[in-house]
Protein backbone atom coordinates (compact mmCIF):
# COMPACT_ATOMS: atom_id res chain seq x y z
CA UNK A 1 0.00 0.00 0.00
CA UNK A 2 1.29 3.51 -1.09
CA UNK A 3 1.65 6.38 1.89
CA UNK A 4 -1.99 7.89 1.07
CA UNK A 5 -3.69 4.59 1.41
CA UNK A 6 -2.37 3.85 4.57
CA UNK A 7 -3.90 6.32 6.78
CA UNK A 8 -7.12 5.75 5.05
CA UNK A 9 -7.07 1.86 6.17
CA UNK A 10 -6.07 2.50 9.75
CA UNK A 11 -9.15 5.16 10.27
CA UNK A 12 -11.28 2.65 8.44
CA UNK A 13 -9.66 -0.37 10.86
CA UNK A 14 -10.04 2.66 14.43
CA UNK A 15 -13.26 2.02 15.62
CA UNK A 16 -14.65 4.38 18.63
CA UNK A 17 -15.58 2.32 21.62
CA UNK A 18 -19.04 1.27 22.27
CA UNK A 19 -22.17 2.95 24.06
CA UNK A 20 -25.39 2.43 25.27
CA UNK A 21 -26.54 5.01 22.21
CA UNK A 22 -25.48 2.48 19.00
CA UNK A 23 -28.06 1.25 17.10
CA UNK A 24 -27.57 -1.97 15.36
CA UNK A 25 -28.90 -2.90 12.54
CA UNK A 26 -30.19 -7.27 10.93
CA UNK A 27 -29.81 -7.14 7.55
CA UNK A 28 -30.95 -10.06 4.98
CA UNK A 29 -29.76 -10.39 1.28
CA UNK A 30 -30.42 -13.01 -1.21
CA UNK A 31 -26.81 -14.14 -2.71
CA UNK A 32 -26.10 -16.69 -5.53
CA UNK A 33 -23.08 -19.32 -4.06
CA UNK A 34 -22.23 -21.64 -6.44
CA UNK A 35 -25.43 -21.35 -8.54
CA UNK A 36 -27.35 -21.95 -5.15
CA UNK A 37 -29.75 -19.42 -3.74
CA UNK A 38 -28.17 -18.57 -0.28
CA UNK A 39 -29.23 -15.81 2.69
CA UNK A 40 -26.89 -13.58 3.97
CA UNK A 41 -27.63 -12.28 7.39
CA UNK A 42 -25.39 -9.53 8.30
CA UNK A 43 -25.20 -7.49 11.66
CA UNK A 44 -24.36 -3.78 11.28
CA UNK A 45 -23.63 -1.09 13.52
CA UNK A 46 -25.22 2.54 12.16
CA UNK A 47 -21.78 3.11 10.91
CA UNK A 48 -21.73 0.59 8.38
CA UNK A 49 -18.77 -1.59 10.19
CA UNK A 50 -20.28 -5.42 9.94
CA UNK A 51 -20.14 -7.28 13.51
CA UNK A 52 -20.93 -10.48 12.26
CA UNK A 53 -22.43 -12.24 9.53
CA UNK A 54 -23.60 -15.87 8.54
CA UNK A 55 -24.74 -17.52 5.20
CA UNK A 56 -27.76 -20.26 5.43
CA UNK A 57 -29.04 -22.01 2.52
CA UNK A 58 -32.61 -21.78 3.88
CA UNK A 59 -34.05 -18.51 5.55
CA UNK A 60 -33.87 -19.49 9.00
CA UNK A 61 -34.68 -16.23 11.03
CA UNK A 62 -34.59 -18.18 14.36
CA UNK A 63 -30.75 -18.44 13.95
CA UNK A 64 -30.12 -15.01 12.61
CA UNK A 65 -31.67 -13.22 15.77
CA UNK A 66 -29.67 -15.67 17.98
CA UNK A 67 -26.77 -14.53 15.79
CA UNK A 68 -27.81 -10.97 17.28
CA UNK A 69 -28.25 -12.05 20.65
CA UNK A 70 -24.63 -13.81 20.81
CA UNK A 71 -23.30 -10.07 19.63
CA UNK A 72 -25.32 -8.32 22.27
CA UNK A 73 -24.67 -10.61 25.04
CA UNK A 74 -20.81 -9.56 24.12
CA UNK A 75 -21.44 -6.28 23.86
CA UNK A 76 -21.74 -5.63 27.60
CA UNK A 77 -23.99 -2.16 27.71
CA UNK A 78 -27.57 -2.59 26.04
CA UNK A 79 -27.49 -1.26 22.45
CA UNK A 80 -30.52 -0.71 20.55
CA UNK A 81 -31.27 -2.70 17.56
CA UNK A 82 -33.43 -2.37 13.98
CA UNK A 83 -34.55 -5.45 12.76
CA UNK A 84 -34.76 -4.41 8.45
Amino acid sequence: MGQKTWPEYARRIRRKPPSSNDVWHLDEVAVCVNCKKCWLWRAVDQDGYVLDEIVQVRRYTKAARRLLIRLLSKQGPAAKTDGD
